[in-house]
């Protein structure tokens, strides 16, 4: 890809992504991740009615007077942005790849938190991590982000989301909302999913592809595993073929969101033939309640 048909795609994203941001979810947005975190302020002497859960010890002990802690909402929040890049988001049958989906919805994101003044950051992950982008704040750096994504090639077809969630946990000091867009075509990873949701507030994104949810009865065709190479012809006309692969899709799909609400992380999921927009609106309005 050139230069220029680069820079046309980053352009056609951002117009189409950062006018839903402005009039739409900005708003939305606000309200469903501000006063989540919140940062010590100042230490005052308790009255009555204050959460006794904040009660400062140390300073009680030296004063002999009842000392309270005060906390006041982060005016400034950091996004960062877990993009899965591996090879089984490049395929789609419903008029785009899973990754332009991806893209489109991180870049959504990210114009709404850079509305709000937050920063925004980035990890794009196979099964290796392909590049990282500390978060900072400004347009240019939501549109760096979008270039990255439109022009990133790899020769790692895995997807490895528990090396990405252990990198976020060691290069990610401060408390962040992490969005991960993925397929979640990866396993092994609860346990670091577990340690960062302790400190991080994560919201795992499950973009699949229509024909990935249930197979179509098309007769004989050969399927080829994206990310191991692997080949076999399968009959679809058989009807317990397409049971058993559908049934394989629900495991999978359970398995993402069990193991994100253990965590006590939120979830969501999007069909590529979805529109997005309606499904991110719900979810942002549910979180805001």
């Amino acid at each position: 890809m050139d230069t220029s048909e680069l820079l046309k795609k980053v352009r056609k994203i951002e117009i189409k992504t950062k006018g839903l941001s402005k009039h739409i979810f900005s708003g939305e947005y606000h309200s469903a991740f501000k006063g989540k975190g919140m940062s010590f302020s100042e230490v005052r002497n308790y009255v009555y009615g204050d959460d006794v859960r904040n009660i400062d010890w140390n300073v009680t002990a030296r004063t002999n007077d009842t000392a309270i802690k005060v906390f006041e909402e982060e005016r400034e929040l950091t996004v960062m942005l877990l993009i899965d890049v591996s090879a089984s988001a490049l395929y789609g049958t419903e008029g785009q790849f899973k990754s332009a989906m991806i893209t489109e919805i991180a870049a959504v994101i990210a114009f709404s938190a850079t509305t709000n003044n937050d920063k925004v950051g980035a990890i794009l992950f196979s099964d290796k991590i392909e590049k990282y982008l500390p978060p900072k704040k400004g347009k240019t750096t939501i549109l760096r982000i979008i270039r990255e994504l439109i022009s990133h090639e790899t020769d790692n077809t895995g997807t490895d989301l528990k090396l990405a969630l252990e990198y976020l946990t060691n290069i990610q000091k401060k408390r962040a909302i992490v969005f991960c867009l993925s397929d979640y075509i990866t396993s092994g990873y609860e346990t670091a999913l577990n340690i960062a949701s302790r400190k991080h507030d994560i919201v795992g994104i499950h973009i699949y592809d229509k024909s990935e949810r249930q197979l179509p009865n098309a007769g004989l065709i050969r399927m080829k595993d994206a990310e191991t190479g692997s080949e076999r012809i399968i009959d679809t006309s058989v009807r317990k073929v397409r049971e058993n692969y559908a049934e394989w899709f629900a495991n999978h799909e359970d398995t993402f969101k069990n193991s994100f609400y253990k965590s006590g992380s939120d979830v969501l999921s999007i069909q590529t033939d979805e529109d997005y927009v309606k499904s991110l609106l719900k979810f942002f309005k549910k979180r805001g309640r």
